[in-house]
């Protein structure tokens, strides 16, 4: 049995979701990340992947990436939270998607995709209305920058407003 159904997404309005199939524990591996392994040169050098439009990709190593933007890569599905309940766990070559926690039946895996803080940090919104989440698809160690930046605007707003 499957540990997964295919639903539409509560956090991804117009796309998908993967979701419990029944309730699982953590630490159980639920679904392959599977795709085209590539080169990093072979990456860097492609003009597929760019920062306008989803990219799917995972380094393996120093050497390779995981290319996972394929039709038949359901754990593609898998939407970004900030207060997730899945990880990305490697081996090798190979990546699986991982409960770091109980799921109920019927909940919506989710991972948090660890892009990094960067000057293009803003191109990627996060929609998962987690209590924690700070509006942008950034790895948990980094996102106390943007929390910063934003109590510091918040406060030189009231400051001006006062």
């Amino acid at each position: 049995m499957k540990l997964y159904k295919i639903k539409k997404s509560k956090i991804d309005n117009k796309g998908r979701g993967l979701y419990a199939a029944k309730d699982i524990k953590s630490g159980t591996k639920i679904i392959n990340y599977i795709g085209k392994i590539l080169t990093n040169k072979e990456v860097d050098e492609s003009d597929k992947f760019d920062n306008k439009k989803p990219i799917y990709l995972f380094t393996l190593n120093k050497k390779y990436t995981l290319d996972g933007d394929f039709s038949w890569n359901t754990a593609g599905l898998i939407n970004h939270s900030c207060n997730n309940n899945c990880d990305y766990e490697g081996k090798g070559l190979k990546i699986w998607v991982t409960a770091i926690k109980d799921i109920k039946k019927g909940e919506e895996f989710t991972c948090d995709y660890g892009f990094g803080f960067d000057k293009d940090y803003k191109q990627f919104r996060c929609k998962c209305k987690a209590k924690n989440c700070c509006g942008y698809i950034v790895r948990a160690e980094s996102r106390w920058r943007i929390n910063k930046k934003f109590s510091i605007a918040n406060k030189k707003k009231l400051i001006n407003n006062s």
